[in-house]
């Protein structure tokens, strides 16, 4: 399961989860892909990837976005070291920049982003109200939020990771744009796949 292989890889740092990182970059690419095309007609100049895993997602980003530039944070020092190996061109080109960092306490100043993106990570925040403010604000006025999850929350797969892995809280649809509208987020959509569990949750600022 992507979700299993992503979670192992944001918890430990060594040999195996560098090699862990490189099949989530495989694994989760049609996950990622998929969530990316309900973003619609967007110009961002600046986005942010929180937990940005094994950087697999920041190509398809600046395919997306040619004008844009892409900064990545992700607390586990594995996973970084392998997106920026993964995208050392687009670190050349100046375009993207990974480094580590807490979403619960971004170092970014207010209304920097114009897109924010969470592929597969807020089953890991402790608490989605506070990690939501904290993107929201450094989102500018007008900004996206987009969350993309394998699991919904319902399905039962999701259930068997809260027990094997402590700190992981898989959320429905419904609790995720709770949260979010609580934080001040509006035009708060979902998007569920026709076959398989993935969500997709897109806010606005």
């Amino acid at each position: 399961m992507g979700l299993f292989k992503r979670l192992l890889s944001k918890k430990s740092d060594d040999k195996n989860s560098r090699e862990m990182s490189g099949a989530v970059n495989t694994g989760n690419a049609k996950l990622a892909n998929w969530g990316i095309r309900h973003l619609g007609n967007l110009y961002p100049s600046e986005i942010i990837e929180l937990g940005c895993g094994a950087g697999r997602n920041v190509p398809e980003l600046l395919k997306t976005y040619p004008s844009s530039r892409v900064t990545a944070v992700d607390q586990s020092k594995a996973s970084l070291e392998k997106a920026k190996e993964y995208n050392k061109r687009a670190i050349e080109s100046g375009r993207y920049t990974a480094r580590w960092g807490d979403v619960s306490k971004l170092d970014e100043g207010s209304e920097q982003y114009d897109l924010a993106t969470a592929f597969e990570t807020i089953s890991l925040w402790p608490t989605l109200k506070s990690y939501f403010a904290e993107v929201a604000r450094v989102l500018k006025k007008g900004g996206t939020f987009m969350i993309v999850n394998e699991s919904d929350g319902t399905e039962p797969s999701g259930s068997k990771l809260e027990k094997i892995i402590d700190g992981v809280k898989q959320h429905t649809a419904e609790e995720i744009e709770a949260a979010l509208v609580s934080v001040g987020f509006s035009s708060v959509r979902t998007a569920h796949h026709d076959s398989k569990p993935w969500i997709t949750v897109i806010a606005k600022k």
